[in-house]
Order: structure tokens, then sequence, then C-alpha cells
């Protein structure tokens, strides 16, 4: 036995440093799986080493997560030809998180997954701040065609709608509900403590008029603060600051609290909405996903909005968060730092929070005329069947006050080349139908909209006809040629299949070019990105 336990004492060490280089193997897998997060964790590590004591610079030093960050797939929408698909049909899209999520990886020294990339929210991420509408409208209609960039045998519509500014003194009084993830997958500097700065900043806009109620979940959901009046805000921060991270995630039964809170502070005529602040990680709950959104269409239908902000890397939901806020009426912004929560809670808190017009729906007309196909660029996850427009059961997107929405169609006109689209047999059964100019005179397409007043359950109609005609480059507003340079840059990162003769080198001029006033200066943020994107494409 003496000589059995000499030889166990000898071979402990061995043990000792094999393990040791077996926990390194692992971790460098690690770094390999999780590439896309783990390239934007590494840079402030090694900063936080290099000024570091010698003997303590690893002590803090913790093995990279898995990247468990859930996108939907996007499917590009197509070029369709006029003559056969006439009708373009789509709900309006005020969310931006896929733009501050884009940044959040570039600026972390990676490319986005395709799937983060849906470009109408990046090109509806800057104000285009176009003409006040007129009367009793909610919004105005806006309209400019030039040569395509990336193809100057085609054309590019801009479409762009204008939100009415109502001044925050005059927007309805608001019963606000936090739901707040407080769960230990939200104990990162970049979510809760985050999170917290943010409410704080939301906190500061509140009128005397307006109520907070506080609601967090993690293990179990519970009323964190009982709904308070607007004034007092040092009672609403001293309950944000309390919070702390830790458990698991019931996120179904913290939604449920939210509505219950909502609904027993209801303000008739008045703004009711839960805010949600996550990562998306809804890992136990008493409630299926198909249960919860069941519950967001019913408390949407009785009044109460659900609007979602979404926090941190690694583990974000971006599809669940986009479903959440899309059947709740309200709209979905990721939070990636202060400035951008400033933004979102701040400089836009009346479209972040108050509706102006709810389900709110585009068709176009095209004229066959004058367009042999079309594609409508973004909006994949937004499309609607041509019936679904007159519809009023069917649900679609809100406008905020103040909010501005932009569309871009590229147009094959007639006569031009088409190498898109596929021809198909002509019918047995029905004689071709046929057009002539003078169906469509000199327009180009016909634009319906359906909108409902945010008490109401009837839509409206407003028609607004465009003339085929095109402007020369040099007599092009600056919104256009910006949200031009925007999706053109999101095609580029999705390796487009319709980028055509698409570059960096010309979006980055046609940017420069489009800078305009620019006060906040987001747009020579953008500017900045493709730069980093562009050096990334190099590597």
């Amino acid at each position: 036995m003496k000589f059995l336990s000499h030889i166990a004492a000898a071979m402990l060490p061995c043990i000792l440093i094999a393990c040791n280089q077996g926990g390194s193997t692992a971790d460098s897998r690690s770094v390999t799986s999780g590439q896309d997060v783990q390239l934007s964790r590494l840079v402030p590590q090694e900063q936080k080493r290099a000024t570091a004591a010698p003997d303590t610079q690893y002590e803090d030093a913790k093995p990279p997560a898995a990247n468990t960050e859930d996108y939907d797939n996007i499917v590009e929408n197509q070029f369709l030809a006029a003559k056969s698909n006439p009708l373009s049909t789509f709900s309006i899209d005020v969310d931006k998180a896929a733009y501050s999520n884009v940044r959040r990886y570039l600026n972390g020294g990676s490319l986005p997954p395709a799937g983060a990339v849906r470009i109408e929210e990046m090109i509806n991420y800057f104000d285009y701040s176009y003409p006040q509408p007129e009367a009793d409208t909610p919004f105005s209609v806006n309209t400019e065609i030039a040569a395509c960039p990336w193809n100057e045998q085609h054309k590019l519509v801009h479409i762009g709608l204008q939100g009415k500014k109502i001044p925050v003194t005059h927007l309805p009084p608001a019963n606000l509900v936090f739901l707040i993830d407080v769960s230990g997958s939200m104990d990162e500097p970049n979510k809760l403590p985050l999170v917290q700065s943010s409410l704080k900043l939301l906190t500061d806009q509140l009128r005397e008029q307006d109520k907070v109620s506080i609601v967090v979940y993690a293990g179990n959901a519970g009323l964190v603060l009982p709904s308070t009046g607007g004034s007092d805000k040092k009672k609403i921060r001293d309950a944000i600051d309390q919070l702390s991270a830790g458990g698991s995630t019931a996120g179904g039964e913290g939604i449920q609290l939210a509505y219950k809170v909502a609904r027993e502070n209801f303000i008739t005529n008045g703004n009711n909405r839960v805010i949600l602040a996550t990562d998306g990680d809804f890992n136990v709950g008493p409630s299926s996903e198909d249960e919860l959104v069941r519950i967001i269409e019913q408390e949407r239908k009785n009044g109460v909005f659900l609007s979602v902000l979404g926090f941190g890397m690694g583990n974000y939901k971006d599809n669940k968060m986009q479903q959440l806020a899309d059947k709740g009426n309200g709209n979905h912004s990721y939070i990636d730092n202060i400035n951008e929560a400033r933004k979102v809670l701040v400089s836009e808190f009346g479209s972040t929070l108050f509706t102006i017009a709810k389900d709110v729906k585009i068709q176009i007309e095209f004229n066959p005329a004058s367009v042999q196909a079309y594609r409508l660029i973004g909006y994949e996850n937004r499309l609607l069947a041509a019936e679904d427009f007159n519809n009023d059961k069917k649900d679609a997107g809100e406008l905020g006050s103040g909010h501005t929405v932009t569309a871009l169609y590229e147009v094959i006109p007639a006569g031009v080349k088409d190498t898109f689209t596929q021809k198909v047999d002509e019918l047995k059964y029905q004689a071709p139908a046929q057009t002539t100019a003078v169906a469509g005179g000199n327009e180009i397409m016909t634009i319906k909209l359906r909108y409902k007043q945010p008490d109401k359950e009837e839509s409206r109609l407003i028609t607004h006809t465009v003339a085929n005609s095109t402007i020369d480059w040099s007599n092009t507003s600056d919104n256009f040629r910006f949200s031009a340079a925007v999706a053109e840059f999101g095609m580029l990162l999705r390796s487009s299949a319709y980028s055509q003769r698409a570059s960096f080198t010309q979006l980055l001029t046609l940017a420069k070019s489009a800078r305009g006033k620019d006060e906040n200066g987001y747009r020579a943020e953008f500017i900045q990105l493709v730069g980093a994107a562009s050096s990334l494409v190099k590597r």
C-alpha cells in the first residue's frame, strides 16, 4: 500500500498539469465557436490586462461564453414583374434595433450575421425631417425618383412618411409599467446596469400626469414599485437603483403580472404601455411562446401596448423580441450604450412611447406601362397579402409622434433589359391582360395607405399618385442620397444577390454628400461604421 501511495503522489503533479492543458484547449475552442461575440469582448479585456499589475492581470479573466444569439433567417425580396404582380403590400416598420445591433458588432471588430441586418430598420434609424402633414391627417407622404446608384439603368423610388409631431405637453397621460428582467443572464455591465441607467433617463422625462409601476422577474415575478406619479421621480429612481440580478427567467409570469398592473391603473384615452427591458432569454416560465403571444395580442386589443428594449450580447434573442414587440403594437429598440438610450428614451420620447396611428399599411400599384419589374428593399418580415390591405382585422405597424418611415423600391423601367425576373408560360384559361400607356397616363405608381386612429378599429384611406419623372442626381435631396447609401450598406453586409455594382467606395461618397445638418452626429457615425466594415471585409 505504501508503494501505491508513493506512486499516486508522484503522478499527481502530472495529472494536474494535464488538466490545466486540457482547460486551455477547451478555452481555445470556445473562442472559435463564439467568434462574433468574442471579438468584441477580447479588445476591452486586453486593454484591462495592459493596465493591470503583473501579478494580478489574469485574476478576473473568465472563460468565453458560447454565442447563443438568435436571429431569424431573411429571404430577400425578389424582383417581380409589374404586369403579373402589380401590387406590393406591406406593413410599416418603425423598429430601429437592427442598426444599433449592427453597430455593436462592427465596433466590436466583427461583421454581423446576415439575419441581424434588416435593411428597413437601418434606413429608419435616421431622421429624415420630411414636411409635417397638413389638415387632420396624421402623416404626410413624400416621394422622390432618381437613377439607382448601384445600377444606373434602373430607378430608385424613395417613399417617406412623416408623422405629425405633437408637443410633449399635449401628449395624453401615460400609464407605464417597467417590466425588468433581473435574471442571472442580466448580471453583466451592458445589461442590468445599463437598463437601470436607461430607465432613469426615461424617468426624468415623466410629467406630473404620468405614472409608473415596476415589475421584475427572475425565478419569480414581483411588484417592486406600485403605480407612482411622475412627479415623484426620487421614489422611482430609488426603486430602479435597488435592482440586482440573479436566478432563472420566468418571462411569461413577468409579462402576465405587468399586464395585470397596467389594467389596474388603466387611463382611459391615455397611453397605457408595458416597457420590457431584457436580453430576451426567456428560458423558464408557466407559459409557452404561443400562450405569451395570445396574451400580448389580447392586451393590445384591450388598449395596453408593449414596447421592447433589448440589451446585452452573447445570448441576445433578437427574433423573440421582434415577435413580442410586433404583436404588442409597440416598437423594438436595441440599447448598446447610454447614448442610444438617450436617443430612444429622451430625444425620441414622443415617437417611442406615443402612438398617433396604428395598423398602418402601404399598398403600391405599379403601372406596367412604365415599370417592367420592381423590388422592395427590406421589409421582408412585414410583407402582407394584397387582400390584407382592406382587412381591418389584420394587424400592422404603429406610427409614433414625429416618427419618419422610409421605403425604397428599385425599379426596372419598361424597355430596359431585365436579367432578374423569370418568365412563365402563358395561361391556358385566361387571356393575357392588355396594358396601354393611356391607362396610367404619366404615372409610375399609385400609393395607398390605410391607418387607424389609436382608439378606433375602422381604418381610413389615403391615396397618393406618383408621376413618372426622374430628377438628376445633382438635384436629389440629402434624404434620398443618404437613405440610398444606408440601403447599399445593408446589401453589402448581407452579400445581397441584388447588390450589382454596389461598393463601399461608392456608398461612402454618397453618404458624405448627404450628411446635411446632422445635429446629433448620427450620419457622421454611420460614415465611420462604413469605413470599419470595409476594413473587416478586406481582411
